[in-house]
């Protein structure tokens, strides 16, 4: 049950595969070479996951902020983000760039460089603490462990932001905010019964439909100065909404112009700037007509 104990075999795992690479010849068995690169990439994971558990433990309060993680893009934000980067690593030292521009992968190769080293000696000093008290970590581990995390996280932020665009702190608050309409939708839903903490906590798939549904009216109605205002122009609103700027304003119009000449009036301004008064035309609807319109929104119809 000992992480270091762990460590060991997992590292030996790694240098005999490593070990058989480097005595194959790759243009003679190329499907060999496929089969044990594979087999390098899944040994190296299960490495860097028993060394994550090992610095939970030996440095938790001596981490580097991973605080940088909000600017990535979703997509990039998986369990073996930490394998890729090490994969890239190697890749720029061997002169390989695979996903960076030539002059982003030189620059980024003396990080790459530095982070391989630092996780060379990890293993090296991991392996001799686990040969002779793998219950402890005194402090010349714990040292090369906060170099190896510092070392590590520089190197993503840096090859990360070379390789797609990273969001900008304006783009963070926008997503916050979001966020806060969210929460404060699900919570007024919560009160007028719209929706039960049972079908919350089980996770209902209607909920995927019901709470962005919900969400939009909030955002037009109930807090028009939030990050739906259509005050804003669409750069200046949320990735999230920012396509159907177009379309939020339609349905402000579909909302706030129930007939007559109130809706013939708001159909005028389709499209253009609301004018105080086309801003006054979003409380046309009775209480009873909005809870009609909420509650029909919170259907699978």
């Amino acid at each position: 049950p000992r992480l270091l104990s762990q460590f060991f075999f997992a590292d030996e795992r790694v240098t005999r595969v490593v070990a058989e690479i480097n005595g194959l010849d790759a243009e003679l068995d190329p499907q060999q070479y496929l089969v044990l690169l594979n087999q390098l990439h899944l040994s190296q994971a299960h490495l860097l996951a028993i060394l994550e558990r090992i610095m939970e433990e030996c440095i938790p309060t001596q981490r580097h902020s991973r605080d940088y993680l909000v600017k990535f893009p979703e997509e990039l934000l998986v369990d073996n983000l930490g394998n890729h980067m090490l994969f890239a690593a190697e890749c720029l030292l061997a002169g390989t760039f695979l996903e960076v521009e030539e002059a982003d992968g030189a620059q980024l190769r003396p990080r790459a460089r530095n982070l391989l080293c630092s996780l060379e000696l990890v293993r090296t000093v991991l392996r001799e603490q686990s040969l002779s008290q793998p219950g402890s970590y005194p402090e010349p581990v714990r040292a090369v462990l906060v170099q190896f995390d510092q070392l590590f996280a520089e190197f993503e932020l840096s090859y990360v932001s070379s390789l797609v665009a990273v969001k900008s702190p304006e783009e963070i608050y926008r997503q916050q905010e979001i966020i806060v309409l969210f929460c404060e939708t699900v919570e007024r839903a919560l009160c007028l019964g719209y929706l039960t903490q049972e079908m919350i906590d089980g996770y209902e798939p209607l909920l995927m439909f019901t709470i962005p549904r919900l969400a939009i009216i909030s955002g037009l109605l109930i807090y028009p100065e939030g990050p739906l205002s259509l005050e804003r122009s669409p750069e200046q609103m949320s990735r999230v909404f920012s396509p159907f700027y177009n379309l939020l304003k339609k349905i402000r119009y579909v909302v706030g112009g129930t007939g007559g000449a109130v809706g013939q009036q708001w159909g005028h301004d389709v499209g253009l700037t609301p004018s105080p008064r086309c801003r006054d035309l979003l409380r046309v609807l009775s209480e009873e007509e909005l809870s009609l319109l909420e509650r029909s929104l919170c259907t699978a119809e």
